[in-house]
């Protein structure tokens, strides 16, 4: 029959060779490099997580979960603002001091000139005896005064203010701390009392003219709510 021999075994013709494509195969190497990256991802991702979970958590449980979060005195800062690394902060003397030393407590910041009129001093004896107030959490927060001019505070004022924990006193400039801090509509910077985290970030403005029974239950529940996760001192 024609064409029989090319189908019977021992008849002379040559087998043609079975044919394997080489770059169809999976490769052990490049597998194992895959899997390395992305296992070295996910531990990275893993690690982000569990530190910023306690923070998250309890601006959670401040803010959304607990039905008082709702009634919060102060303004919620959504989202919050780092403090710049640049901010040009000073001493009295004339120091630079590194922004980021700020870091690491909660922080009640006031915002005037030197000469400190008379609701400036107000919002410092706030800042002074709500802080007196907080009892054995006091530790876990520092009274701020930016100063954002060149006159020198009246001796008086400061021996007042000095009076239990002393308060960081620096000097920053009116348009660079405008990048950090800011009022709200239709009130000047220098009106608020303004609470920044110990992680550097600005998070809550007290409105002008401040309850200071209202302000300390709001601070209150920042601290509850950060206990898990912030101790007192930098």
């Amino acid at each position: 029959m024609s064409g029989s021999n090319s189908s019977v075994p021992g008849s002379g013709a040559t087998p043609e060779p079975l044919l394997f494509t080489v770059h169809s195969m999976p490769s052990p190497a490049l597998d194992d490099i895959a899997r390395r990256t992305a296992s070295g991802r996910l531990k990275m991702f893993l690690v982000l997580a569990i530190c910023a979970a306690p923070v998250i958590a309890s601006y959670l449980t401040y803010f959304v979960i607990r039905p008082q979060a709702r009634t919060n005195y102060s303004e919620l800062i959504t989202p919050t603002v780092a403090v710049p690394g640049d901010l040009p902060l000073t001493t009295l003397s004339g120091q630079p001091v590194p922004p980021l030393s700020l870091k690491g407590q909660w922080l009640m910041v006031v915002v005037a000139d030197g000469v400190c009129d008379p609701a400036c001093e107000k919002r410092l004896y706030i800042q002074r005896q709500l802080h007196e107030s907080l009892g054995a959490e006091k530790g876990r927060v520092d009274k701020v005064w930016l100063i954002t001019d060149d006159n020198p505070p009246r001796p008086e004022l400061m021996t007042a203010i000095d009076q239990g924990q002393p308060p960081t006193v620096l000097r920053v400039s009116r348009e660079a701390l405008a990048h950090w801090l800011v009022p709200a509509t239709g009130h000047r910077l220098d009106e608020h009392i303004y609470v920044v985290d110990p992680m550097g970030q600005w998070m809550m403005r007290v409105p002008a003219e401040p309850d200071p029974a209202k302000l300390k239950r709001d601070i209150d529940r920042l601290l509850r709510a950060s206990s898990t996760w912030d101790t007192a001192g930098r």
